[in-house]
């Protein structure tokens, strides 16, 4: 008999597997390093001058014969400029040149009482996916892959202790000036070329022998001395790099890099990505195994059989190594790419025509593409690269030129914006990426920033709290009810009255008992995110309101700090004489519209209950379908449609969708 992957009770269909697949992505395969969450800059340490680290770019440019240029470029892709205290990125990176040491981000780890390979969230309390195997912890493997261990190779080339590397930003942009400079000797080019000679020693600096991964880096770079950036640090230095709109890297150079990342690219299959970025193909299975038992994907015919509407970002829980691994296990789940953090490079698992088992929710992941990337949730300073964000943008926005997804936040989801099926499983959802990944930066990426209005007027508010200033206190990133580390957030707390001491408001659904939400970094139950849109529901002094989970909620919005701002849209409310209605976490059809042979889907309501009077804000509509993928055999695939339409809301952190029958829109305007 093949494991039950039902939505629920009524049957006839698996979900993502069970929602315990961060607990074991973590513990599976050995994840290579987990990074520190909470550590400091020294005790006591003088405040340096706001232009220190500017300088200490100018200082390693000129004592190793590197463009300065070439330098502050790098570190941009790698870092934006910011030292994170001294705490390892996900892929065990540190400061502004990511220099990476994962032996001993893991060590440090442990050191500190942590789990070199377990899960970073502590969801100990959600079982083991049914009929996965939790591997048991490995070490680090004797040969770490080169782009894991630049650091040590930094320390012998400037004399530097490797501890200074890790925690001094100074003594780490002298190492990334050493470890270029020693590349282009490599390269055999002139150290004096000026910036356009030193393209192969940046391919080489982030690629580390993967020479597609490091061509799109370099490109990256120089894309990036052609524009110019300035910002101000998360240590407060502001440091700027001028534009050089004519710059192109040395023709030569360039065309020997391309041509070493065409023979090294022999993909079994084409993968589906932008030319702008590094992308290779690592298939999942679809096989057979087991009694009648198969994995780890559905074969469709997407957009012809079923509509893509649907892009879901999550983070992997483990390293790189670790989730290719388990992404080609036929008795795991699946998702359609992976992201690296190191350089950007992209796996793709699954045709985007499939159905990947990544988000939970069946019919989610019947209009879905889901997209991993490597990362923590509950490890705040774990950092996400540049290169990572901008690798995975260019990515979303393929995609949503090929299907014509919408780039909103109705659209492009988190995992943690993913609904439960129905009522018993909503406590269960994945709550990954979390509230440290960036949304702001990520949809300013991709082309749509979350920009005010000229007309602040609107039925509408659209979260934007600033996420470097935004650190509002998250518990449960190491132990239950521990203080995480203080940092920039996307979210904003929602509470029942306009004050600072007010209970968070309730979710009934992921606490029926009627208790208040909590600020685990796991509870999504009062929290608004980043570039999510809700309905206007007052004003007072400092703060606004809106309609969330069937009820008023509160967050603070002075007008000198605003944390959102005002917009138009639709919105919907409960049609005239309905004092309620249900919300739904899936938009299947009417019960007449199934054929004989395929099971009645039946559509349970969540807890939830709209009220008359509220508003809520709606990303469009859709036509109730089910897609049928009873077996391995396509032939008994079938996709039933309704008649029924239901609008997609922001009914809360996550998504959920009404009945048009039920509703009246109001199309806002400003």
């Amino acid at each position: 008999m093949r494991r039950d992957r039902s939505d629920g009770p009524e049957g006839g269909r698996r979900a993502s597997r069970p929602a315990a697949r961060r607990t074991a992505t973590a513990l599976a395969a050995g994840a290579l390093l987990l990074p520190l969450v909470s550590a400091t800059g020294p005790a006591g340490a003088a405040e340096p001058a706001a232009d220190s680290l500017q300088r200490a770019f100018t200082e390693a440019a000129a004592r190793y014969h590197v463009p300065s240029s070439v330098l502050l470029g790098v570190a941009y892709l790698e870092s934006r400029w910011d030292a994170h205290g001294g705490t390892p990125s996900v892929d065990g990176g540190y400061g502004p040149m990511h220099l990476t040491d994962a032996r001993a981000a893991v060590a440090r780890t442990v050191a500190r009482g942590g789990e070199a390979d377990g899960d970073p969230r502590g969801d100990a309390a959600r079982p083991v996916a049914a009929g996965r195997r939790a591997a048991a912890p490995r070490r680090l493997p004797a040969e770490l892959p080169a782009r894991l261990r630049t650091l040590p190779r930094a320390a012998e080339l400037t004399g530097i202790p490797a501890a200074k590397l890790r925690s001094d930003p100074a003594a780490n942009v002298l190492g990334g000036a050493a470890l270029l400079a020693a590349e282009q000797r490599a390269q055999g080019a002139a150290r004096d070329a000026g910036p356009a000679g030193w393209y192969a020693a940046v391919a080489r600096y982030a690629g580390a022998g993967d020479a597609s991964g490091g061509r799109v880096f370099a490109d990256e770079v120089f894309d990036t001395l052609r524009r110019g950036q300035a910002r101000t640090t998360d240590a407060g230095q502001r440091v700027t790099l001028a534009a050089q709109p004519a710059l192109r890297p040395d023709a030569a150079q360039a065309e020997r890099i391309a041509s070493a990342g065409r023979r090294a690219a022999v993909p079994a299959a084409r993968p589906e990505c932008p030319a702008s970025v590094a992308c290779e193909s690592v298939p999942a299975p679809y096989e057979r195994f087991g009694d009648d038992d198969y994995g780890n994907h559905d074969k469709a015919d997407r957009p012809r059989d079923i509509e893509v509407d649907t892009i879901v970002i999550h983070d992997t829980e483990g390293s790189w190594e670790t989730s290719l691994k388990l992404v080609q296990d036929p008795t795991y789940v699946s998702w359609h790419y992976t992201v690296r953090s190191a350089d950007g490079l992209i796996a793709q698992h699954v045709p985007t025509k499939d159905v990947a088992w990544q988000a939970g929710n069946w019919y989610i992941n019947s209009h879905s593409v889901g997209i991993e990337h490597e990362g923590f949730l509950a490890a705040p300073d774990a950092w996400y690269t540049e290169a990572m964000y901008r690798s995975s943008a260019r990515l979303v926005t393929y995609l949503s030129r090929k299907y014509g997804v919408p780039l909103d936040r109705q659209h492009i989801l988190g995992h943690d914006n993913v609904p439960g099926t129905q009522t018993s499983a909503i406590p269960g959802m994945h709550t990954d990426p979390g509230p440290y990944w960036d949304w702001a930066h990520y949809f300013t990426l991709l082309g749509k920033p979350f920009a005010a209005q000229k007309r602040a007027a609107g039925d509408l508010v659209l979260i934007r709290p600033d996420y470097a200033a935004n650190r509002p206190p998250y518990t449960g990133c190491e132990k239950a009810g521990a203080p995480c580390a203080a940092h920039g957030s996307e979210a904003v707390r929602l509470r029942v009255a306009p004050d600072a001491d007010a209970a968070l408001v309730k979710d009934v659904g992921l606490r029926p008992d009627g208790s208040a939400s909590t600020t685990d970094v796991n509870d999504v139950g009062a929290r608004a995110s980043t570039g999510q849109r809700f309905a206007f529901a007052g004003q007072r002094g400092d703060w606004t309101a809106i309609w969330y989970l069937g009820q008023r909620a509160w967050f603070e919005n002075p007008a000198k700090r605003p944390t959102a701002f005002r917009t138009a849209g639709a919105t919907v409310t409960p049609k005239a004489g309905r004092a309620t209605i249900p919300v739904y976490g899936r938009a299947y059809p009417e019960k007449a519209a199934y054929p004989a042979g395929v099971p009645v889907q039946e559509v349970s309501p969540l807890p939830y209950l709209l009220h008359a009077g509220e508003r809520y804000a709606t990303g469009g509509s859709v036509r109730g379908d089910y897609f049928f993928a009873p077996g391995f055999d396509t032939a008994t695939h079938a996709v039933v449609r309704g008649e029924d339409r239901y609008y997609v809301i922001q009914v809360g952190h996550r998504i959920g969708y009404v009945r048009a029958a039920d509703v009246d829109v109001r199309r806002g305007g400003a």
